[in-house]
């Protein structure tokens, strides 16, 4: 069952985003791209209120991801994509990206905190953050 509501474009979407951002980290790190997506959406918290559908997420300028702004993001999802996106959708949370709201890709270790929100862990190249259940208890 969908945590959120999403037709075939939102799910199209989302796969684009997941890609674009996390191809390089394989088919985990694309997950855990979907689930700070997915989380944005449940959280109408901090950075992401009035976040309510796949649209605003992907495109929230400023505050959003990069993709985007690149080319990359606007080919053809792949079957595979689009399987990662429903699963995301799904519900289906991968640590530690399960309550993240934010990563990026830092030049050396992870910081402790980024911008006052938690490290949760790192897979690969990017690292997680996630906001506290006080401020976002949503997303918990």
């Amino acid at each position: 069952m969908a945590v959120i509501k999403a037709n075939t474009a939102d799910v199209r979407t989302l796969a684009r985003l997941m890609r674009a951002e996390a191809e390089g980290e394989g088919e985990l790190g694309m997950l855990m791209v979907g689930n700070v997506g997915v989380n944005r959406i449940l959280g109408n918290c901090l950075d992401f209120r009035n976040i309510r559908n796949v649209n605003d997420m992907v495109f929230q300028s400023p505050g959003g991801f990069e993709a985007p702004q690149k080319s990359y993001f606007y080919q053809r999802a792949r079957e595979s994509d689009i399987r990662l996106a429903r699963r995301a959708i799904g519900g289906e949370k991968t640590w530690p990206a399960s309550n993240a709201l934010w990563f990026f890709r830092p030049v050396g270790e992870c910081p402790a905190t980024w911008f006052d929100q938690q490290n949760t862990g790192r897979f690969k190249a990017h690292c997680f953050f996630t906001p506290s259940s006080e401020d976002c208890p949503a997303v918990f």
